[in-house]
This record gives structure tokens, sequence and C-alpha cells, in this order.
């Protein structure tokens, strides 16, 4: 019973590799969460317990029980948080359009969090006019492209708009299709 399912959820978390985002553990969660009502409502007939009736005995189970209560609480923070680091990474190294079975793996809170972090790194790039998505500089600027699939109109930079069919080939901006490679519309021709 004690802090067990919350260290379960940390060991989960570390069973998992940095690049990779395990489902959500609602259940375990939820687990957490009613041992610690549970723990807190034994520790508040305890301490009335003690109070009224003035028995010390029962001050070493109530620190006993608090020091749980902390630990659980220390666990599903720490849970969550590295969740947090993962899922922003994953935003980062994807962009935009998370795939889905990364999405699959995430609750709806987390869905919206990734949501606001996106519109929050627009407006910061927006503001700084530079473009934080790699930390390595390209080897080149532009690359050769190959179209996986029928993608549409493509407008680059100087305004020319190119149409992205099936098997056309290209030579683009890397940085402008990054996105699109990852999304799988576009394949790097490696020559």
């Amino acid at each position: 019973m004690f802090c067990e399912k919350a260290i379960e959820l940390i060991r989960e978390l570390h069973r998992m590799s940095d690049g990779q985002l395990p489902a959500f553990n609602e259940d375990g969660i939820r687990q957490v969460l009613e041992e610690m009502k549970a723990l807190y409502e034994q520790n508040q007939s305890d301490v009335n317990e003690a109070k009224s009736e003035g028995k010390s005995e029962l001050i070493p189970t109530i620190k006993f029980r608090h020091c749980c209560l902390l630990r659980n609480q220390r666990c599903i923070a720490a849970y969550l948080y590295d969740r947090l680091l993962r899922i922003r990474a994953l935003r980062w190294e994807y962009g935009s359009v998370l795939p889905t079975n990364i999405r699959f793996h995430m609750c709806a809170e987390e869905l919206q969090m990734t949501f606001f972090f996106f519109l929050s790194s627009i407006v910061g790039m927006r503001k700084t006019r530079h473009n934080h998505r790699t930390l390595k500089p390209p080897k080149s600027l532009y690359i050769e492209v190959r179209c996986l699939k029928d993608y549409g109109e493509f407008e680059i930079d100087d305004g020319t708009i190119i149409l992205l069919k099936k098997n056309s080939q290209h030579f683009l901006p890397r940085w402008k299709c990054e996105q699109l490679i990852r999304q799988g519309v576009l394949e790097h021709i490696v020559s």
C-alpha cells in the first residue's frame, strides 16, 4: 500500500528510453490519489483522537502517514514533470504536428498543453525573428526532395508557388522542407 503505486509510476517512465512516451497511466494516478485521500482521512481521525483523548502513541503513525503523503505527492509531480519534458522534446523534434502514435499516448490535458506550448513558441519566434528548431547549422541551405504523396501548392519565401505532386522532385530550402519530411510528404534525396 504505502507509496507502491507511486513508485511504480516512476519505474514505468524509467523503463522507457528518452525518445519514447508511454501511455498516460490514468488508473495509476487515480490509485495514488485514492491512497493519498485514505491516508489523509486516517491522519485526520488519528489527529482528532490524539488531541481529544491525549493519545501520544498515535503521533509516530501520523508522522509516517504524512511522510507517505509527501512521497506520493513528489512521485506524482516527478511523473507529470518527466512526461512534460518528454512531450516538449518530442514537440521540438516533430514540430507542430505530432504523429498519431505519440498523440495516442497523451491525455487531453497534455494535448492542450502542447497546443499552448506551440502557440507560445510561435509568438517567441516572431518576437526574436529566429528559427530555433535546429541547434546544428545545416550543411546546405537547399536540398533535393521527392514528393511521396500529392500535397498541393507549397509557397516558399520568395513567393514562388510549387505544386507538390507524387513522385515530383524539387530543389527547395531545407528549413521549409523539414516539417514536410517529418510528416511523410517529402523525402530527402541523398546523392
